[in-house]
């Protein structure tokens, strides 16, 4: 598959991706799925996917090299979906790699605040 410049679409994920996120919708108390989110790096768009029915998603390569990366959650849809009316169109997280072996990057969200850490 390629992307509309003719370069090949960035990979979605990877067996044992170095990088997971997952989505709590504070407001039901239930996993946010089908949640749109894209990561970037140092060079641009590394990967996209939408989330599962238990809003997680795996994200990029086996390793992600050294260097701050971005989240982007496509909230405004998600909310949109439910007839909700939200505050922040999109939740952007950016984050450093170092050396860790793995990163989870888990977000609470509500349609007008939400909170993100350093998960395991």
């Amino acid at each position: 598959m390629e992307s509309a410049e003719g370069s090949p679409a960035p990979q979605v994920t990877s067996e044992h991706p170095h990088l997971t996120t997952h989505i709590l919708d504070a407001t039901t108390g239930r996993p946010a799925s089908d949640v749109a989110v894209t990561l970037t790096g140092p060079v641009g768009e590394i990967a996209t996917g939408t989330t599962d029915d238990d809003g997680r998603l795996g994200l990029g390569p086996d390793l992600l090299p050294p260097g701050d990366y971005t989240l982007t959650f496509a909230t405004a849809e998600y909310f949109a979906a439910l007839g909700t009316e939200a505050f922040y169109p999109s939740v952007s997280v950016t984050f450093r790699v170092v050396d860790r072996p793995h990163y989870h990057v888990p977000l609470l969200l509500s349609p007008f605040a939400y909170s993100t850490y350093r998960g395991s």
